[in-house]
């Protein structure tokens, strides 16, 4: 696109990080590349849907003589961009690639595209093979080396830049390759070891030794008609067989290599400890109480980093001054039980949640006058101080 050759700029580089990149089809074997494991794949697809559920909300919180005021989704340039971010996809897929990206590189990016004025209207995550940290005129940089082969020079404050395991390097998190590099290789043999025991389990398993010359045609078909008499389910001689002084059978025992389950099944947990991660949440058995953990330890964090990214880069510091922030919305209510879920209607009438709050969470639509916060007294909205009688 050409919106990819925009800024370039001719400048030292500071810093560089290779990406993990998908470039290789058929059967998985490790090279490096994590998305193409089964595993590593299964590892980060319940984080990467929880974030894509997240609302992404433009809050305005602002001072006022009658006290604090508090707007939602107050301009609609913002609103409309945290809805359709761009012309190819969702707010929800563009926050599932990001979270693809950073749990594969432990580094996400996202172009902030503005118009004449400066605004933000439009956002692209950026999928390369590689980034540069470059500076000019005291001004940071980064240098895309896009998949198809074109470079993108971009101002670092129109960049949002997610990232975790952010310890060495000033500006990039730490890759995941390193760390996940020997426990890859391992599971790699492993399933290879099965698939070659597989293979060889139609290998030869009798060898006839003829004991005069024979034609290459008659070697196949004495074979073959050993194998109709003797070896076929069908057979009628109940499982005995019988040569003649011209032949000698002779069964061939394999003997395969097949990992053992147990050290395997060890493997596979590391991967899923090292993702912060467990086969309940892979294979979404877990309960109310374990998604709330994973939810609180994985997603929470994410969520909070990425309502700090997006509003760093996206609201100027005046603005920002001026009560302009961007949230993630979402609640680990949102995975309780029914019965835990039921349970909030006893908030209504204390004023705690409002009935369209309680009904959102029952997956219920809003109804007419159910964002009023209600008091017992039978009852009476806040604003009227209930009924006194």
């Amino acid at each position: 696109m050409g919106l990819f050759n925009k800024n370039q700029k001719n400048v030292s580089t500071d810093a560089v990080y290779k990406m993990i990149t998908d470039s290789g089809n058929g059967f998985y074997s490790w090279n490096g590349n994590l998305y193409q494991s089964d595993i590593v794949r299964a590892c980060i697809k319940p984080k990467t849907k929880a974030l894509g559920k997240l609302i992404a909300k433009h809050i305005r919180e602002s001072e006022t003589e009658s006290g604090k005021k508090l707007e939602v989704n107050p301009v609609v340039y913002i609103r409309m961009m945290l809805d359709e971010p761009n012309e190819f996809m969702s707010f929800q897929v563009m926050i599932e690639k990001t979270a693809n990206q950073l749990a594969l590189n432990n580094n996400a990016f996202v172009l902030i595209l503005r118009n004449q004025f400066g605004n933000p209207v439009g956002l692209y995550p950026i999928t390369c093979s590689g980034v540069e940290a470059k500076y000019d005129s005291d001004v940071l940089y980064l240098k895309f080396y896009l998949m198809n082969g074109k470079i993108m020079t971009i101002p670092y404050s129109d960049i949002i830049h997610i990232r975790d395991d952010f310890t060495n390097n000033d500006l990039f998190g730490e890759s995941p390759i390193h760390a996940l590099k020997e426990i890859m290789n391992t599971i790699s043999v492993a399933d290879q070891g099965i698939v070659k025991a597989i293979k060889n389990g139609s290998v030869i398993r009798w060898l006839l030794k003829f004991t005069n010359a024979m034609r290459p045609e008659d070697l196949r078909t004495n074979a073959e008609q050993f194998a109709e008499n003797f070896l076929s389910m069908s057979s009628s001689t109940n499982g005995v067989a019988a040569t003649d002084a011209k032949a000698e059978a002779q069964q061939i025992t394999p003997h395969d290599y097949v990992p053992n389950a147990a050290q395997n099944a060890g493997q596979i947990k590391r991967v899923y400890n090292f993702f912060n991660t467990n086969e309940k949440i892979v294979n979404s058995t877990y309960t109310e109480d374990e998604w709330i953990a994973y939810y609180e330890s994985v997603i929470e964090p994410i969520a909070q980093q990425m309502a700090n990214e997006f509003t760093r880069k996206l609201f100027t510091r005046k603005e920002r001054a001026f009560g302009n922030r961007i949230i993630f919305e979402s609640s680990n209510l949102t995975y309780a039980s029914m019965s835990t879920k039921l349970n909030l209607v006893q908030f209504v009438d204390r004023g705690v949640m409002t009935p369209n709050e309680v009904r959102y969470y029952l997956q219920m639509a809003p109804i007419d006058g159910g964002d009023k916060a209600l008091l017992r007294k039978d009852t009476g909205t806040l604003a009227d101080g209930g009924d006194n009688n």
